[in-house]
């Protein structure tokens, strides 16, 4: 058999080639090239004549071929250790429709088992990354500067702000929001108080504690119980309250993030204490479920859309511009009063 192969046939249908579209619209393959190369020079006319030609075949630009003619996937990192927990679900929700919205990609890796991070570096490098967000408060240690080394742009968000912070970062002020639960709950008159957090080596969970700790000890007070319960789970939410419980029984609990919360309110039910006559719960994020009438849990708001839009910007913005320089940005948290405090 002599001659080229055609385009491959996919259910019976061959896909246009950007030949095809050039002969369909009498230009130049190099016109129809330009005309799907965001920025590159091309007449209002010639743009419409490559369009509806390429409309007409169904033709759509192979991305993998582009990006080794341009050196840009348009790939996007997205690294994070919380795909376990609902309300990053909703974070990662987040930040897919706005990479998308922007003619970017997400590449996810998860970092959450030991030595993940040098395989999931790795794997970015392989598939040459644009750039980088890490969606976490507790990345792998030295791995957010593993990533700037290798020439990687790279934004953390919900990491830990700091002038010795290796990357940008947008986040909260944590300890402002630990200081901020432990007014609300001064402010009507409960002494007894805990905190819960995730895992000790937390930034998030450290910074939460160390607020709360800071403002019971301006009244005079210290917490009855800072306790860790090992991961942001519902799970484990629901029985650190329990020992919470056995051990102490505070007037109220500051968890340091909302699925924690979620979990002590029914382990609450179960004990048949109720919320929030004889003990009160806050939570730390403001996720949807907060909101379900049968939770209705008082929480510290972190706007967490601003948050993965402006980080997604600065990506952006460093991406249509080499020169743009990210920029760390911390955003303010509110007090959600609901039913459960």
């Amino acid at each position: 058999m002599t001659g080229r192969a055609g385009p491959r046939p996919f259910g019976g249908v061959e896909r246009a080639t950007a030949q095809q579209v050039a002969d369909a619209a009498g230009v130049s393959i190099s016109a129809v090239s330009r005309t799907f190369t965001k920025h590159a020079s091309v007449s209002p006319r010639m743009r419409a004549r490559v369009l509806a030609a390429a409309e007409a075949l169904g033709y759509r630009p192979n991305q993998l071929a582009r990006s080794l003619m341009t050196g840009r996937t348009e790939l996007v990192g997205l690294v994070s250790t919380h795909f376990a927990n609902p309300a990053f679900m909703d974070v990662f929700d987040l930040f897919t429709r706005e990479l998308q919205r922007r003619g970017l990609r997400p590449l996810i890796a998860n970092l959450s088992e030991d030595g993940h991070a040098a395989a999931a570096l790795d794997m970015m490098l392989q598939y040459n990354v644009d750039a980088v967000l890490i969606a976490t408060s507790a990345p792998p240690e030295g791995f957010a500067a593993s990533c700037a080394r290798a020439g990687l742009p790279v934004v953390h968000v919900f990491g830990r702000a700091g002038t010795d912070a290796p990357v940008p970062v947008v986040t909260v002020d944590n300890v402002a929001g630990g200081r901020l639960a432990a007014q609300a709950m001064l402010a009507r008159g409960l002494r007894r108080l805990a905190f819960l957090g995730g895992a000790p080596s937390d930034a998030s969970s450290i910074d939460r504690a160390a607020g709360f700790a800071q403002e019971l000890a301006g009244a005079g007070l210290q917490p009855v119980a800072v306790d860790y319960a090992g991961d942001y789970s519902h799970e484990h939410g629901r029985r650190a309250m329990h020992a919470l419980l056995d051990a102490h029984r505070p007037d109220a609990v500051f968890c340091g993030d909302d699925i924690l919360a979620l979990g002590a309110l029914d382990a609450c039910r179960e004990r048949s204490v109720r919320v929030p006559e004889e003990i009160g719960v806050v939570g730390f994020d403001d996720m949807k479920l907060a909101a379900w009438p049968g939770y209705s849990l008082t929480t510290i708001r972190q706007p967490m859309a601003e948050m993965v839009r402006h980080a997604i910007g600065e990506i952006a913005a460093r991406l249509a511009d080499p020169a743009h320089e990210l920029r760390s940005r911390l955003f303010e948290i509110a007090l959600v009063e609901r039913g459960s405090l």
